[in-house]
Formats: C-alpha cells, sequence, structure tokens
C-alpha cells in the first residue's frame, strides 16, 4: 500500500527516536489470553491515572534537534508514521501498547502504517524496510533485540526517514543513528524487584530468576539491577536457579516446574514479567503449593498479575508502562517541528503490592 500523502524531505541523517521503556501507567508484555482483561473497561479517571509520566530530565542531560541532522521541519498530520510491533500479541503488554500506537495515531489525524514481526527477528527487519519501501516518513519500532539493526538503519539513512524505538533499545549512537529512547529504567526496576522480594522473604533464603528473553537490554538490566540490589541489601539471600521463560506464560510455568523438582526448598520468584510469573502461579498451582508458599515478584503491571497480589499468589508488582502512543507521537511532533527533545525519555513507574494492589486495580492493563 504507497501512501498519498505529500511528502517532506525530514533528515538528512537516519534518526532513530528511541521511544522505549516502561512506563508510569501500568505495566507490560504480548499475546491475548481468554482471561486478560480490556483497557476499554477502564473509568476515565482510571484511563487518566494510567498515561505514562515523564521523570524530570537531569540537567545538563543531552538533546536533539532536527537541525542537528540538516534536515527540514515538517507537519506531523501530513506525515505516514510506519510501526513496527515485535512480538505476537498473546501478552497484555503488546496488545496495549500496539493500541496505544493506534489510538493516538487516529486522535491525531495520522496515517498510520502496522507490521507484527511475530517474535521473529528476521522478519522484524524485512518489515520495516517493507514499511519503508511504502514511503512512510516516520518509524516507531518496538525492537525484538537490541542488536543487529544496521540493515534498517542504512535503509532508513538513504530514505532520510526518523526512526523512533519504544521499550527495547536499538544499540547505536544517540543523535547520529537516533533521536531519542523512550523507556522505563530497567535498572531501577530490578532494584525496586528486589527490594520487594527482601521484604517478603526477610532477606534470607534460596530465589530463583525467570530470565526475559536473550538478545535485548530489557533482560539483561532488570537481572543486573535485581542482583545488584540483592548483594547490597541481603547478602543471605542467594540467586541459585536462573533460566530463560522467554517473557512467556508457558515457558515461564515451565521453567517453575524444573524448578520446583530441582529445588523444592525455593523460596521466592522474581519473574522479569508478569505472564513468566503467572507461569509461575500455574506451576505452583499445579505442584500442589499454596499461595505464599513461594514469594513471587513480577514486572509490569497488567490486571492478572495485579489480581495475583489480591488473591495472594503474587507478593508483588513493579510497573512497566506500555502505552507509549501519546509520548511517541509528542517527541516527533516536537522533533519535526524543529524543537529540542531528550535522547534519553525515563518514564516514572509505580507498583502494586498487599497494600495497594486492590484499589489500584483498574490503573492495571
Amino acid at each position: 500500500m504507497q501512501r498519498t500523502t505529500h511528502r517532506s524531505h525530514l533528515l538528512a541523517r537516519p534518526v532513530v527516536v528511541a521511544l522505549a521503556a516502561a512506563v508510569a501507567l501500568t505495566v507490560t508484555s504480548c499475546a491475548k489470553s481468554e482471561d486478560d482483561a480490556s483497557d476499554s473497561k477502564k473509568s476515565p479517571a482510571a484511563a487518566a491515572d494510567a498515561e505514562q509520566k515523564v521523570v524530570t530530565p537531569k540537567p545538563g542531560s543531552e538533546t536533539c534537534t532536527i537541525d542537528a541532522y540538516g534536515g527540514e521541519k515538517i507537519d506531523l498530520k501530513d506525515a505516514t508514521v510506519g510501526f513496527s510491533q515485535s512480538e505476537k500479541e498473546a501478552n497484555p503488554f503488546r496488545i496495549a501498547e500496539t493500541q496505544s500506537i493506534k489510538d493516538e495515531a487516529a486522535k491525531r489525524g495520522v496515517e498510520l502504517l502496522t507490521a507484527n514481526a511475530q517474535s521473529q527477528f528476521s522478519k522484524q527487519i524485512s518489515d520495516v524496510q517493507t514499511l519503508l519501501a511504502k514511503g512512510v516518513d516516520l518509524l516507531v519500532i518496538a525492537p525484538l533485540n537490541s542488536d543487529g539493526w544496521d540493515p534498517v538503519l542504512q535503509a532508513a539513512a538513504a530514505k532520510k526517514v526518523p526512526i523512533v524505538t519504544i521499550d527495547r533499545k536499538i544499540n547505536a549512537t544517540p543523535c547520529k543513528d537516533y533521536v531519542s529512547f523512550i523507556a522505563s529504567d530497567f535498572v531501577e526496576q530490578g532494584r525496586r524487584a528486589a527490594d520487594q522480594m527482601i521484604e517478603a522473604t526477610g532477606g534470607k533464603g534460596e530465589v530463583a530468576i525467570l530470565l526475559g528473553s536473550a538478545g535485548n537490554n530489557v533482560t539483561t538490566e532488570r537481572t543486573k539491577g535485581f542482583k545488584e540490589r540483592v548483594a547490597e541489601k541481603a547478602p543471605d539471600l542467594k540467586v541459585v536457579f536462573e533460566q530463560t521463560g522467554d517473557f512467556t506464560r508457558e515457558k515461564g510455568q515451565q521453567v517453575t516446574e524444573q524448578l520446583i523438582q530441582s529445588n523444592p526448598g525455593i523460596k521466592g520468584i522474581y519473574a522479569e514479567n508478569d505472564e513468566m510469573g503467572l507461569g509461575a502461579v500455574a506451576a505452583l498451582k499445579g505442584a500442589g503449593k499454596k499461595a505464599g508458599d513461594v514469594e513471587i515478584i513480577t514486572v509490569d503491571g497488567t490486571r492478572n498479575a495485579v489480581q495475583g497480589v489480591v488473591d495472594g499468589w503474587i507478593s508483588g508488582v513493579i510497573e512497566s508502562n506500555p502505552r507509549f502512543g501519546p509520548l511517541a507521537f509528542q517527541t516527533l511532533d516536537d522533533f519535526t517541528q524543529g524543537k529540542e527533545v531528550p535522547q534519553d525519555i525515563v518514564i516514572q513507574d509505580s507498583a502494586y503490592d498487599a497494600g495497594n494492589a486492590e484499589q489500584d486495580l483498574g490503573k492495571a492493563y
């Protein structure tokens, strides 16, 4: 499908506006389960409460402008935006993320072309190249992996198309290969998850980590933050098991089934997203465990995980907000008008525990 909107020259060099990340809405990751709740059921107050909020940039933070690339200003309403989703939408985070992009494009009257890589990195590269061939003026990318993007960067450079990444980072140079990166502070998420685990376990015992997918900064940074905080504050809390659950509920359940066979005395499980944590709950139920027998801490803020806190199966959830649409399009709008935009845009994240989960359930996605 060839777009029909008039195209203006945007940049003399490629720009990757990294819009990634977590968020202070309510949290993360992929395809829809039959028990997943919809954002459409939120009250207006809850929906407003769930919108992403930006941490105030630190003094001296690096910024980027279109002039730095020798480009020309453009009205976002006259542009076509391409959105590349990385994972099949079997996870509430990806459902909410994609819907937020679509909703904001519709609200602003911006033509939007979308593609879904179905969790295949080679397909995502091909998807983005196809979007470029269709004539998009701007790109928003939710990357599956952080590395391997050179073919896309080169193709975007040839067409002078800025790229914006959300949620996960593309390993490239800011304000040279991309404009901005929008995301949560994933290291801080790991630290906060460790704080919840230390409180739940009393800072002693053996715990396991259900790792996210390899090859992206989210997994690396959430693991780093958790381990650093445990080592700092609770040296008697030992990480004795680490295995990837690929950010999926099914794999999280399978890995936890193996875990409780090999480590029957495990005291806690840190799942690096809600879907793996919910898989762990299913495994514990299947093994005849009771709520609270194993402390589970997760990251995202999906409705099902927050309900798990209410029900006592999950001890705490660190939020990672997927509703990137308004912030991503505002960043693009400012940038294409010639305004300064931060190279790193960090989202505030809240958290859920037994003290607030029930009253804040309406903010979850």
